[in-house]
């Protein structure tokens, strides 16, 4: 038995070249349901928003029938889709993010601009759903296969090579802009950064940063102190260069 697959936009970048943007054929078994079919073709369950069968909404659980045309449909963060029955649970509110292994440097960049993201390199790919589920933490990563595991609906999978790529990529496709906040994170852990008296921390300070600052802020999580020494040149520039990415076509 096949059915006919067709699906649109960025989830062809999960096709091979020679079946990307045409209609697949695709084989099928009767216990098997349109999410088995779609993640068959290599489309990770949690890239995909709306599936229709035969041009009606459908769940991931719907079984094909033979001849059935199948088409996927990617995530509508920033669109209204109305009251089409979507094959995920609703978009999260206060977007949260467990970030894997491999996007450390997208991780800390997170945190410069303010979002909501934790990172445990200790943990495999069953460890990593468990948390994303149980944290209800949107998983971001570049392995496909981690995205198809069945108790996982929230995840991004990231497609640049390089860190400042990847937070732009992440913010326009999920539509953080207004959600940003540099500055207010710890990005050592996360936690939220807040202004703390100069007496509060002075005996934590080396002799010469006590000595020429005077305003500091630390991390409620974990205690780390900022200030605006020499550093903060360049983290002021890293946000420029997002921003000014953010606002290019």
């Amino acid at each position: 038995m096949s059915v006919d697959l067709r699906v649109y936009a960025e989830l062809n970048d999960f096709l091979r070249p020679d079946e990307q943007y045409t209609l697949l054929r695709r084989p099928y078994r009767p216990h098997q349901s349109v999410k088995d079919v779609i993640e068959a073709a290599g489309i990770p369950h949690t890239e995909v928003d709306l599936v229709l069968v035969n041009g009606q909404p459908v769940t991931f659980g719907q079984h094909p029938r033979d001849d059935d045309r199948i088409t996927a449909y990617p995530v509508f963060e920033t669109l209204d889709i109305g009251r089409v029955t979507r094959v995920r649970p609703h978009p999260l509110r206060e977007p949260r993010f467990l970030a894997d292994v491999n996007l450390g440097g997208l991780a800390k960049l997170m945190r410069l601009m303010g979002l909501d993201v934790h990172c445990r390199w200790d943990a495999d790919d069953a460890a990593l759903a468990e948390l994303s589920a149980a944290e209800h933490r949107i998983l971001l990563t570049r392995d496909r296969g981690l995205l198809k595991r069945r108790n996982i609906t929230h995840g991004v999978y990231i497609r640049s090579d390089r860190p400042l790529d990847q937070i732009v990529e992440l913010i326009r496709r999920l539509d953080l802009a207004e959600r940003l906040a540099p500055f207010t994170r710890c990005l050592r852990c996360g936690g939220a950064v807040v202004a703390v008296a100069k007496a509060e921390v002075e005996d934590r300070l080396q002799p010469l940063t006590r000595r020429h600052y005077d305003t500091f802020r630390q991390c409620r999580d974990c205690g780390r102190i900022y200030w605006q020494g020499s550093h903060q040149v360049r983290l002021n520039a890293t946000v420029d260069a997002i921003r000014t990415s953010l606002n290019q076509c």
